[in-house]
């Protein structure tokens, strides 16, 4: 399901612990890691298909979270042609298909981080995971993806309470991040476990 501009709907979620710590995810067989995300099905509410999207991807159900805010609008990001050619080359839709326009959500975990399950679909999306502080470096992302990361970490960080500051970061601060988008328009990684399957 793609928009007239050729971008997909999606939704990231950005998951917190009792510490402020964010969940960051391993991608299956890569180095790389992320937040949940996932794509708005066709009938979905953005918070309709977070949940769902939660569950596929980390095994957590709504009576473990709680929804802290969500950005205000949609953040873009174009994925590049050759990684395009890569993973579409047999799509019809290619050439229309521009990348992903998110809803980025920040939950507060109340279960436990036992409840989280890696393998609670058939088609995993993590193979690991750790909590890591709330302003994550972004080397590890994927470089088409950071300045979605930055932009949505910047807007999400007004429902933080004041005990994280909102920091001077190497990609700027976060209210000019915000500001010119809106004017331009360390824990060791835990392993999934055979445990984890649904």
């Amino acid at each position: 399901m793609l928009d007239r501009e050729g971008y997909r709907p999606n939704v990231g979620i950005v998951i917190l612990n009792s510490h402020n710590e964010v969940f960051w995810g391993k991608r299956v067989g890569q180095h790389s890691w992320q937040f949940p995300q996932g794509g708005i099905q066709h009938g979905e509410s953005p918070e309709q298909a977070m949940y769902r999207e939660l569950h596929e991807e980390v095994g957590l159900l709504p009576e473990h979270v709680q929804i802290i805010g969500r950005t205000r609008d949609w953040l873009r990001y174009d994925v590049p042609e050759e990684f395009l050619r890569r993973q579409h080359a047999s799509k019809t839709h290619r050439a229309s298909y521009r990348g992903q326009k998110q809803i980025w959500f920040l939950l507060r975990l109340v279960g436990l981080d036992s409840d989280i399950h890696l393998r609670a679909s058939e088609h995993p999306e993590f193979d690991a995971w750790r909590w890591v502080p709330f302003w994550i470096q972004l080397e590890s992302v994927v470089d088409f993806k950071r300045e979605v990361y930055e932009l949505a970490l910047s807007e999400l960080a007004r429902y933080l309470s004041r005990g994280i500051r909102m920091q001077q970061l190497a990609w700027g601060s976060p209210l000019d991040l915000l500001q010119s988008f809106y004017e331009d328009e360390a824990d060791e990684p835990k392993e999934a476990k055979d445990t984890d399957k649904p």
